[in-house]
C-alpha cells in the first residue's frame, strides 16, 4: 500500500468521524481565546443562531447567566492546562429559550503542549433536566393540593432562624369521617374536597404561617407570630367554621368537619430545632386525637392528661417484644403480574401480626414499633429466612417465578450484619440469589455513601434491588444514576390519583424508569381503568387488589396454577 493510498484512507476515516459527530452531536471548535471557528448544523439548530452569526463570535454568545463565574473559571483552568473537561451547562438560544447540554471539551495541543484549539462535543439533555426538575418539585410538593408536603416541611424547619423567647405553635388537623366521602362518592370526589380544604386553609392563615399536607386528610400548620392563646383560638375557630361550610362537587353537596390539635412551646436557644418541632407536632397530634375522641369539629390544646390516647401504642409496644418467640408473625404474599401477558412473575412478601390480646394489628401500627425498639432486625431476619425458604419450596414444586420481593427497613438495611445474615440465609435455604429482590424506600438511599456500598454488595451477591413507593420521598435523578437499581415501584397514591396531574406524574416516572433501564412496577392497582392506563403507558408490571389481595403461601400456589 503506497503513501497516497494510506493518506486517502486516513482522510476518509476523518470524514467518517466528522459525519458521525455531526449526525449525533452538537459540535463547535474554538481557538484558544474561545472564538468560534467551526459550528455544525445541530449547534445552529439548538442555539437559533445562523452559522454566520456563530463563526467569529465568542463562545459566550450562548451564555445563559445561570452558572456563576467560578464555574467557567474552573472549566477554563481545566482545559487551559490541557485536560479534558466534562459537565452539564445551561445555555441560552438567540430567541431567549434555555437549553441544557452535556458537554465534553477536548483541548488540541501544539508541539509545546499548549492548547491552541478546543473542540466541544455536546448532547441535548433539556428533556432529561426537565424530568429531573419535575421530580424535584414532586418530591417537595403535594401533587393534589399544591401545598408543601412533609419533605418540604422538614426543609422549611431546617431553614428557620431561632429568635430569643420565640413561641411556636403547631396545629395538627385531620378531617372528620373523611373516609366516608371516599367510600361513598369515590376518591376523585374526595380529591376535589381535599383541594378545596387546602384553599380554605390558605385563606385562613397569614403569610408568616406555614401549612403542609402530611398525607391523606392530615395537615400541619405552624404559627410563628408569638400569638397569645386567645389569638390562636380565633384562628382555630375560623378554620373550623370555614371547613364546615358545604363543598359543591358537581351536583352533589358534601359536608365535612375537622379536628385540630394544638401544641405550644418556647423555642429552645440550644439544641436541634428539628427535634423541637417534631416533639411539638407529636403533642399536637396527640391533642388532635383527643379532639376527635370528643366527637370532632373542635380544637384541643395539648395537655399532660391526654396520654391516655397513647394507651394502645403502649400495649402494642409491650406485646410485640414477645411476638417472635410466640410465633405470632406470619408472612403473606401479593402477586406481581406482567402487564403485557397477565402472567405472575413474582410476589411481594408482607408481614402480618395476630396477637393473643390485641388480635390482628395492622402493619402501619406495629412496624414503627418494631423499628423504634430495634426489633425490626431479628424480625426482618426471620422474614428473610421464611421467604427464601418458601421460594425454594415453590421452585422444588415446579412453581418458577422470576423473583420474590422483601421489604427491608432502613434500620435493617443499615445494620452492619445485614449482608452477612443474608449470605447465611441464602446458603442455608440454597436459594439462588438472583430470585431475591430487596425493596428499600427512597429515604434509605439519602445516605448515598453508605447505601451505595450496601447496594453494591447486594448486587455482587446477585440480589436485585427495588426502590419502593417511588415519588413520595427525596430521590433525585442524581441519586438514581449513582446506584445500580433494578426496579422502581410507583407509589399507590399516584395510581389512586390518575386524574390529569396524576397521569402526568405516573407517566413521568414510567418514562424516566424505562429511560434509565429500570423495571417499573405500579402498586395498588384496583380498577380496570387503572390497568388500561398502565398497559397503554407500557408499564412493565403491576400488583394490587385488582389481581389479588395478599394471600397465604398455599393460596399463592393455587393462584400461580391459574395465572402462572
Amino acid at each position: 500500500m503506497n503513501y497516497t493510498t494510506k493518506l486517502d484512507e486516513a482522510h476518509q476515516k476523518l470524514k467518517d468521524i466528522e459525519f458521525a459527530l455531526d449526525a449525533s452531536s452538537i459540535v463547535a471548535i474554538t481557538n484558544s481565546k474561545g472564538i468560534i471557528q467551526h459550528a455544525n448544523d445541530k449547534f445552529c439548530e439548538i442555539s437559533k443562531y445562523t452559522l454566520e452569526e456563530l463563526i467569529g463570535s465568542n463562545q459566550s454568545i450562548v451564555n445563559s447567566g445561570f452558572h456563576p463565574k467560578s464555574f467557567f473559571k474552573d472549566m477554563w483552568k481545566t482545559i487551559g492546562t490541557g485536560n479534558v473537561w466534562r459537565g452539564e451547562i445551561k445555555n441560552k438560544a438567540k430567541d431567549g429559550d434555555y437549553y441544557w447540554v452535556d458537554t465534553t471539551i477536548v483541548p488540541f495541543l501544539n508541539a509545546d503542549g499548549k492548547p491552541y484549539q478546543y473542540i466541544a462535543i455536546r448532547y441535548n439533555i433539556t428533556t432529561r433536566k426537565k424530568y429531573e426538575a419535575y421530580i424535584e418539585v414532586m418530591a417537595y410538593t403535594d401533587p393534589l393540593t399544591k401545598l408543601p408536603n412533609r419533605n418540604q416541611f422538614s426543609k422549611w424547619v431546617d431553614n428557620q432562624q431561632k429568635e430569643p423567647n420565640e413561641t411556636a405553635t403547631a396545629m395538627f388537623l385531620d378531617l372528620d369521617r373523611f373516609k366516608s366521602i371516599n367510600d361513598n362518592f369515590g376518591h376523585a370526589t374526595g380529591d376535589v374536597v381535599l383541594t378545596a380544604v387546602a384553599d380554605r386553609l390558605r385563606a385562613c392563615l397569614r403569610e408568616s404561617d406555614f401549612i403542609s399536607r402530611q398525607g391523606g386528610d392530615e395537615f400541619i400548620i405552624i404559627l410563628r407570630n408569638n400569638d397569645c392563646e386567645k389569638a390562636i383560638e380565633q384562628i382555630a375557630d375560623n378554620i373550623l367554621k370555614q371547613l364546615s361550610l358545604p363543598y359543591q362537587v358537581g351536583e352533589t353537596q358534601l359536608f365535612t368537619t375537622a379536628s385540630i390539635g394544638i401544641s405550644r412551646a418556647v423555642v429552645p436557644t440550644e439544641g436541634s430545632r428539628v427535634d423541637f418541632v417534631d416533639k411539638l407536632i407529636k403533642n399536637a397530634d396527640t391533642a388532635m386525637y383527643h379532639a376527635k375522641r370528643q366527637g370532632g369539629n373542635q380544637y384541643c390544646f395539648n395537655t399532660a392528661h391526654q396520654n391516655i390516647v397513647l394507651e394502645r401504642n403502649y400495649q402494642i409496644d409491650l406485646e410485640i417484644k414477645q411476638a417472635l418467640l410466640r410465633n405470632e408473625f406470619t408472612v403473606v404474599y401479593q402477586p406481581i403480574v406482567n402487564l403485557k401477558n397477565n402472567k405472575i412473575v413474582g410476589a411481594e412478601a408482607l408481614l402480618r401480626w395476630n396477637n393473643r390480646k390485641l388480635g390482628f394489628v395492622g402493619p402501619s401500627e406495629f412496624i414503627p414499633v418494631l423499628e423504634a425498639n430495634s426489633l425490626i432486625i431479628p424480625v426482618g431476619k426471620w422474614i428473610m429466612a421464611t421467604v427464601c425458604s418458601q421460594m425454594k419450596s415453590w421452585q422444588e414444586k415446579g412453581k418458577l417465578m422470576q423473583r420474590i420481593c422483601v421489604n427491608v427497613s432502613p434500620i435493617q438495611f443499615k445494620d452492619r450484619n445485614f449482608i452477612l445474615d443474608l449470605k447465611e440465609i441464602l446458603n442455608e435455604t440454597m436459594l439462588d440469589a438472583s430470585y431475591l429482590e430487596i425493596e428499600i424506600t427512597e429515604g434509605t438511599i439519602l445516605d448515598i455513601e453508605n447505601s451505595s456500598k450496601t447496594i453494591n454488595e447486594l448486587k455482587d451477591l446477585g440480589v436485585k434491588v427495588s426502590i419502593d413507593d417511588f415519588g413520595t420521598g427525596y430521590s433525585s435523578l442524581s441519586y438514581l444514576k449513582q446506584l445500580p437499581i433494578d426496579t422502581l415501584k410507583i407509589d399507590k397514591s399516584f395510581i389512586d390519583d390518575l386524574d390529569r396531574d396524576g397521569e402526568i406524574i405516573a407517566n413521568t416516572i414510567i418514562n424516566m424508569g424505562k429511560n434509565l433501564n429500570f423495571r417499573v412496577i405500579a402498586e395498588g392497582i384496583e380498577s380496570e381503568d387503572q390497568l388500561k392506563y398502565l398497559v397503554n403507558q407500557k408499564c412493565h408490571e403491576g400488583q394490587g387488589y385488582y389481581f389479588s389481595k395478599p394471600i397465604t403461601n398455599s393460596q399463592m400456589m393455587d393462584l400461580f396454577n391459574e395465572l402462572g
